[in-house]
């Protein structure tokens, strides 16, 4: 049996749209691939080089990172990408607070170098310390790595997190432990708020929406997409004890949750 005329004349209409799309699409990923990631690298290998060099004379590591947040916002100027922050106003930025934020992709510290007005350290997976310049980076400027399998060596970087807040150094951790593969927000791992009742910081709740669909995990297809920094409203941990970080995780977590689906 003919298929109906109707049919046959959307078939017809559809198909140069579905070949325009197919064909904006390829133009999308060759420009990530022979322009955006290469000049992303070249970012990366020169400011990182830079950063290295300044190591050996920058004790506080101002200079450091103002070579990151140089890089950062090369980065999102390349792309163009348009970032919008939300709530920071509310929060004493002059004092140390331990940030915990979601982890959507490869473009969230980026984002964050860029748009935190004041220097900081990243708790972050030891695996990020390997990689050459960026892990070379992250080293030499008192970044803190943690090492999940290996209990001591953890302990010994939450020391030092907890050490750095009181020394009015605030923290950026994502307490997902990776980036989520789906969008969705994960458990966290408890070992950042041992850090903040330890050193008796306030936790500021962080949801960073839009970087998913700008570079999801397992592609280096860019796809440039509007982001949204929204910070939350500070969490105490006057009076609590380190048996209570896994109920100051679930705070935390629910507080994310509900700043990134907009429930306030």
């Amino acid at each position: 049996m003919h298929k109906p005329m109707a049919d046959t004349t959307d078939m017809q209409t559809e198909s140069p749209e579905r070949h325009k799309a197919g064909f904006l699409h390829l133009l999308s990923r060759l420009r990530s691939y022979f322009i955006w990631d290469p000049l992303i690298w070249l970012y990366t290998i020169v400011l990182g080089s830079l950063s290295l060099l300044s190591s050996f004379f920058d004790r506080d590591g101002n200079i450091q990172h103002g070579f990151a947040r140089l890089w950062a916002k090369m980065i999102v100027g390349t792309i163009g990408v348009p970032v919008k922050i939300e709530g920071l106003e509310k929060i004493d930025t002059s004092k140390a607070h331990l940030y915990a934020v979601n982890h959507l992709s490869a473009l969230d510290i980026p984002v964050l170098y860029a748009n935190l007005p004041f220097q900081f350290r990243i708790l972050a997976k030891k695996e990020l310390f390997r990689y050459p310049f960026l892990g070379w980076h992250l080293s030499r400027s008192g970044q803190i790595p943690v090492e999940r399998e290996n209990a001591r060596s953890s302990l010994r970087s939450l020391n030092r997190a907890v050490q750095s807040l009181k020394n009015n150094m605030p923290i950026v951790v994502f307490p997902e432990g990776g980036r989520s593969r789906t969008g969705q927000l994960q458990e966290f791992l408890g070992g950042a708020f041992y850090v903040a009742i330890k050193a008796e910081a306030e936790v500021i709740p962080m949801a960073l929406i839009g970087t998913f669909d700008m570079l999801p995990m397992n592609t280096f297809h860019i796809m440039p997409h509007p982001v949204r920094l929204i910070v939350g409203e500070p969490i105490s941990t006057a009076g609590m004890n380190a048996r209570e970080m896994d109920a100051l995780s679930a705070t935390t977590r629910k507080a994310i949750e509900q700043l990134a689906s907009g429930v306030k």
